[in-house]
């Protein structure tokens, strides 16, 4: 089930009230598809129907809020919102089993909680605010000159990938996403490896908590499944993206931070 947190507030009422309708339409939907005694291809499409008649209400006002307040992430908001409106087209309930309909809107629903959540925390939130979402600020610094510049580097490897997605002399993308994927991955990898080994130099007391979370983390990368890019590739970027970041920024927030003022509480 989706929850609507703290983390999912853009600050700007109407598109937080639209975003926590959506959560709970989406939740709802779940329940309907599952009561037992329910006509599956009525509830099929009503609830289809009525979450891409709001998904798209909401887009527009949210592109209408971003206009009007020229936020030059508007172009990339379009973008990603026509992926999504197209992903919810292109399911076709003609000659469906009632059986295979849930199916097929199961499978919907769980893109759209996955996509809308993605969406919100990566994108949305970054609404009206003039700071790049990319931008390697004072807020992330560990204290570690080691750690500091490799997370930097991690943000400028996103704001590549940002970048392809932005390219429009480009029509095929793919060579270029499996590249940036591969360099994430690998550098990801390199990071965590040089994070640990500080952190066992130091004696940091939470390093097994630290290693969990990296194993999970590179688990979640590995998941990527590069066959699949060339079929939506600007979702599957803007996903990948605010996946990356959303994580990567909390992480070093809450967990990395305190690796720096235990550095420097034990070497003052």
């Amino acid at each position: 089930m989706l929850k609507f947190t703290e983390d999912c507030l853009t600050g700007i009422e109407e598109i937080d009230r639209e975003h926590q309708k959506l959560f709970n339409m989406i939740n709802s939907a779940y329940t309907e598809l599952n009561k037992s005694d329910a006509d599956k291809r009525i509830i099929c499409i009503e609830l289809i129907r009525d979450l891409k008649q709001y998904a798209s209400t909401h887009f527009v006002h949210e592109e209408e809020y971003m206009k009007q307040i020229h936020d030059p992430e508007l172009s990339r908001q379009k973008l990603a919102h026509e992926s999504f409106i197209a992903r919810m087209n292109s399911l076709n309930v003609v000659g469906l089993s009632d059986e295979n309909l849930k199916i097929a809107t199961t499978d919907l629903l769980d893109y759209m909680s996955r996509w809308l959540f993605n969406h919100v925390i990566g994108s949305d939130t970054l609404i009206g605010k003039t700071e790049s979402p990319f931008a390697f600020t004072e807020k992330y610094f560990v204290g570690v000159k080691l750690i500091d510049d490799e997370h930097k580097r991690l943000f400028e490897i996103m704001e590549e990938a940002n970048q392809i997605i932005h390219d429009e002399s480009s029509f095929d993308k793919y060579d270029e996403i499996m590249d940036i994927v591969d360099e994430l991955r690998e550098y990801t990898e390199f990071h965590f490896s040089d994070e640990e080994r500080f952190m066992k130099e130091i004696n940091y007391p939470d390093l097994d908590k630290q290693m969990k979370a990296h194993i999970a983390f590179i688990e979640k990368l590995n998941e990527i499944d590069l066959e699949n890019i060339d079929d939506d590739q600007q979702g599957y970027l803007n996903d990948l993206l605010a996946f990356l970041l959303n994580w990567l920024t909390t992480h070093i927030l809450k967990m990395d931070k305190k690796i720096g003022e235990f550095y420097k509480k034990t070497n003052n």
